[in-house]
């Protein structure tokens, strides 16, 4: 059989003569299965049936994109789209309350399965505790953090919602198949430095387009990382520029499925001699607790070189950094503290479930004591929507995955990223503060 352009451009940049025998990375063997081929190449163009399309609130843009169509064909599986309200909730105002309305509407008249009204929780936590990511599966959302599914081994990503639109009426979408940047973590991480710190020093390092339309790959040391830390590094892969970013299937992937009650899945991984565009190694033994300066994700600095810098709100949360053991390390901080009086603290739990785990354990009373504001599980002030915008002149510092202008509603104010850790030693003093010198 004769060879495609993109298999004799592999061949040649590669040295390899038979390009369907060499090994695969994970989005080659993945989209070479959902695609129903043999073999796949970087480049190239397949047709896929994604497992789930995700949507949110903005599915009432998308449906109306293909009202006529609707109407017509109705939707090809009411199993296939997984609908979370979260961007905007409680609804803000009439507008907003009436799309929700019409999604609502929308639900019913379509019996459409996987539907989450508000105060569920963000749509990527709910995707995540309620089964829909596995091993294996196919996932596309029309929000561009789609990607953190890879924390459980899905190839995941962001789509535009004219995509999301066209595959509620036919059930399949094209993708290409991204290159593969392979990253190889090594060592132990220290107190008070966790897997925020490590893919902000990472994207620091590559800078934000530094993987653009590429699939990431982590290798090494992660078995110390649980899956809410994967999801975490997951999530901020687009930030990178990433098409998608993955992990192995190992012991924690396993314990974690089994506790949500998931047994049905399919491992996918790189074979040894897969073809990478680009290998990195990181000691992660030799990170500190970094920060994410205005105006751009990968203006990435050491906490001791801002450490000082006065503060005016602090945000831990969001899809990036809203589960639990986010909120026991800044709760293990903040015990027996105050936030300072100049300092709002907002705290967003990811979904209900993480806020009733946190509830239970007495994680939110040690928080709520300490001056915290406890928000209901959704998007508002990380996208500057509600319950936490910034006036102009104000800094935030945020466990959130982007920093450009007028992100949280205000292009006149400033956004700072960093870890839960760091987040909640600055709140109590009102300052960007090493989070290993306020536990000393």
């Amino acid at each position: 059989m004769g060879k495609t352009f993109a298999e004799k451009i592999l061949s040649k940049k590669s040295g390899v003569k038979d390009v369907a025998s060499a090994g695969k990375t994970f989005a080659e063997k993945l989209l070479a299965k959902k695609a129903g081929l043999s073999h796949v190449v970087p480049g190239q163009i397949v047709t896929v049936k994604p497992d789930h399309l995700l949507t949110h609130d903005n599915t009432s843009a998308i449906i109306g994109k293909i009202q006529d169509e609707l109407n017509e064909y109705g939707v090809v599986d009411p199993n296939l789209p997984v609908i979370v309200l979260d961007h905007v909730i409680p609804a803000a105002n009439e507008k907003i309350a009436s799309n929700h309305k019409k999604i609502r509407e929308f639900v019913k008249k379509y019996k459409i399965k996987n539907f989450f009204d508000a105060g569920t929780g963000i749509c990527h936590q709910v995707v995540l505790e309620k089964g829909f990511a596995v091993p294996g599966s196919l996932i596309v959302g029309s929000d561009s953090h789609t990607c953190s599914y890879g924390a459980v081994n899905s190839f995941s990503t962001g789509i535009d919602r004219t995509e999301a639109a066209s595959i509620l009426l036919t059930g399949e979408t094209w993708l290409k198949v991204p290159e593969t940047i392979r990253i190889t973590l090594k060592g132990k991480l220290k107190k008070f430095v966790s897997a925020k710190d490590v893919i902000l020093h990472i994207i620091g390092d590559i800078s934000s387009s530094g993987a653009n339309y590429c699939s990431i790959e982590f290798h090494g040391d992660i078995g110390q990382f649980s899956v809410s830390d994967r999801f975490t590094i997951a999530n901020m892969g687009v930030e990178a520029g990433a098409k998608n970013t993955v992990f192995q299937v190992d012991d924690v992937t396993v314990g974690y499925l089994k506790k949500i009650g998931v047994k049905d899945y399919n491992p996918v991984w790189a074979d040894p001699d897969a073809s990478y565009l680009k290998e990195l190694t990181y000691d992660i033994s030799k990170i500190s607790p970094v920060v994410a300066c205005p105006h751009n994700v990968d203006n990435v600095k050491p906490v001791s070189e801002l450490a000082g810098t006065e503060i005016n709100q602090c945000l831990i949360g969001t899809c990036t950094n809203g589960r639990e053991n986010d909120f026991r390390i800044a709760a293990e901080i903040l015990k027996g503290k105050k936030v300072s009086p100049d300092i709002r603290l907002l705290i967003l739990p990811a979904s209900k479930t993480v806020f009733e785990n946190c509830l239970k354990d007495g994680t939110i009373e040690i928080l709520s004591n300490a001056g915290a504001i406890i928000l209901p599980s959704g998007c508002g002030p990380c996208l500057g929507a509600h319950q936490g915008v910034l006036a102009p002149g104000e800094r935030c510092l945020s466990t959130a995955n982007r920093n450009f202008k007028g992100r949280m509603g205000c292009k006149e104010s400033e956004i700072y990223l960093a870890s839960p850790a760091t987040v909640a030693a600055s709140a109590i003093h009102g300052k960007i503060t090493d989070p290993r010198e306020v536990r000393k």
